[in-house]
């Protein structure tokens, strides 16, 4: 152990917490792309909000409110994951390369789908919703 783990440990859960925090900024931005045309993606003009994409926009807008503020997070970020996963599988590794994300542009929805998976497994870190709705009083 280096002398230095006791202080990075000390912050182990603040920075969970910013990690969720700017994960879900940015991955908001693709569901309010999609589905608010903020910031605007010519792509996504006239995107029908029933299809895949307008679907997977949905989850990305509403799941990345839920991640930012900390609200049932570790649900959230399961089926976050499994978007990316399918994400990756359906658009991208089907353009080939399957083991090889970087060529076939599927190496941010890897990312994400780990990130996700990681935050059902460790909760959201400090600064959530969810960290005051455990302490709150059983009534």
């Amino acid at each position: 152990m280096g002398m230095n783990d006791g202080f990075l440990a000390s912050w182990q859960t603040q920075l969970l917490g910013v990690l969720r925090i700017v994960t879900a900024y940015i991955f908001l931005l693709h569901g309010s792309a999609k589905i608010l045309h903020v910031p605007h993606v010519a792509m996504f003009d006239n995107l029908p909000l029933l299809s895949m994409i307008g679907i997977a926009g949905i989850l990305e807008l509403v799941g990345g409110i839920l991640m930012l503020i900390g609200l049932f997070t570790r649900a959230t970020a399961f089926v976050l994951s499994g978007e990316m996963a399918a994400a990756y599988f359906i658009g991208h590794a089907s353009k080939g390369g399957v083991l090889l994300p970087l060529l076939n542009d599927g190496d941010a929805a890897v990312l994400y789908c780990f990130v996700f998976l990681y935050f059902a497994a460790a909760g959201p870190g400090a600064w959530a919703v969810d960290n005051a709705r455990a302490k709150a009083p059983a009534r």
